[in-house]
């Protein structure tokens, strides 16, 4: 029953990965309660946010949302004493490599933060179990590959990555401490596609500062070229190599995570990635099959904060969650030109649910060609 059903927190749940994360939690039968100060996502017309708005209609369920900054203590005091939550999925925070080397105080300032703030309300009402949206560049750049969770960490390039691996080592010392609590730290690769349906999708605000959704736009006409940040690596094509991981197989890893936090695990570290590089090249090259569109770019320096190579070794994370990414390279990117779909035109979006109705990275941006 709904009434029974385990109340889930989840913080920057209006963003790209965390609405994905969002429709799991309630496919899966949770009840997630999102919080996000909509810096990163568009506002709907009903105050909801729209990406929210979708996963709505996609699980055709209601989904509670309070625009609350991840900051704010005492907002967060006040939303756990309303609630009783048994866990917290936690994404909140700023997110962009190259920002974060122009800006890191700023990075620091929300990402430390805010964790530190939510950690305290988590303590103060109980609530012991959480996931921790983590990132690879926790690794700094590779001393070998594949990456597996045994690599040394905090070496990192960039203040954005420095930022996970303080937390990460905020968490670690906090279950250290404290008897009782427990984490799951998922270390994620590069998060790209779209969910089926094409209604949610990443939505940057601004020009993208992740590859593939710079790419979609490209093809779409919504930018005039990609720029490709270094040449000059020692890869196959003298491009940046990243493990691309679709953003649902991504979702469902969290609640892989979720039902581990059941055996009171303690802390645990799991890399989420497919264990195949691909170059910035060839993913160039994979959305002009996809999309049947040439995507101009042009070469620049590298960027600062990049490292050459990063991919993952997910072996722990099959062995101990029962999780392994299920989708390739072709299915992030594809495009099926749907049939007439019957369904659309009775529904408050013009798509259709159906397995008539495409997918992936492609589809999002050629129905979504200004995002939300």
């Amino acid at each position: 029953p709904a009434a029974m059903a385990e109340r889930v927190l989840v913080t920057g749940g209006a963003g790209y990965i965390g609405s994905h994360c969002v429709l799991q939690l309630a496919e899966a039968g949770y009840e997630p309660v999102v919080i996000d100060n909509l810096r990163n996502a568009a506002r709907g017309p009903d105050g909801l946010p729209e990406s929210l708005r979708r996963v709505q209609h996609i699980a055709r369920t209601p989904i509670a949302f309070q625009e609350l900054d991840i900051t704010d203590g005492a907002a967060l005091r006040e939303l756990f004493a309303a609630h009783r939550f048994s866990a917290v999925m936690h994404f909140a925070g700023l997110k962009a490599v190259g920002e974060s080397v122009q800006r890191p105080l700023e990075y620091y300032g929300v990402n430390l933060t805010g964790t530190i703030r939510l950690l305290e309300a988590m303590e103060a009402h109980g609530v012991r179990n959480i996931v921790f949206s983590s990132s690879a560049t926790v690794y700094g750049d590779p001393q070998y590959l594949p990456l597996d969770e045994k690599h040394p960490v905090g070496g990192c390039t960039n203040p954005y990555g420095k930022s996970k691996y303080f937390i990460e080592e905020m968490i670690q010392d906090l279950c250290k401490a404290e008897k009782g609590w427990n984490a799951i730290l998922l270390r994620y690769f590069n998060p790209i596609g779209a969910h089926e349906s094409g209604m949610i999708g990443e939505d940057p605000q601004g020009i993208p500062n992740n590859l593939m959704p710079y790419v979609a736009q490209v093809a779409v006409g919504r930018q005039e070229f990609l720029s490709v940040f270094g040449n000059d690596y020692e890869t196959a094509d003298g491009t940046g190599v990243r493990d691309y991981i679709h953003v649902v197989d991504l979702a469902k890893g969290h609640i892989a995570a979720l039902k581990k936090l059941k055996e009171n695990c303690g802390c645990k570290i799991y890399n989420l990635g497919t264990g195949t590089g691909y170059s910035v090249l060839q993913m160039v090259r994979a959305m002009e099959k996809a999309s049947g569109r040439e995507i101009k770019y042009k070469m620049t320096g590298r960027r600062e904060g990049d490292v050459a190579a990063c991919y993952a070794n997910p072996e722990l994370a099959e062995r101990e969650l029962g999780w392994k990414a299920a989708f390739g390279l072709d299915k992030m990117c594809k495009s099926i030109s749907p049939p007439q779909c019957t369904m659309a035109s009775s529904q408050p979006f013009p798509y259709c649910l159906s397995p008539c109705a495409g997918e992936d990275l492609w589809r999002w941006q050629l129905q979504n060609p200004m995002g939300y």
